[in-house]
């Protein structure tokens, strides 16, 4: 199974990349998920992501935002 299709939910997760400067390299816990975003749980609060515009590091592997931009039921099923 490709990290695209697993649960994100309880991982760690850094921002790699974004179109918004600030986001880069904020680091944290993934607390929830919806189609379009990420909610990590950081150190300074909770912090909304857009998924789309970003890329993603989990445990050193990168993976762009547009490829989990899917309701998580969904991309868990999806074959990638």
């Amino acid at each position: 199974m490709s990290l695209a299709q697993q649960e994100f939910i309880g991982r760690r997760v850094t921002v790699a990349g974004h179109s918004d400067p600030s986001l880069r390299g904020l680091a944290g816990e993934i607390v929830d998920e919806t189609r379009e975003t990420l909610f990590i749980e950081t150190e300074s609060g909770r912090k909304r992501v857009a998924k789309r515009s970003g890329s993603f590091s989990f445990d050193g592997e990168t993976v762009a935002g547009d490829r989990i931009a899917f309701r998580p039921q969904d991309r868990t099923r999806r074959s990638a």
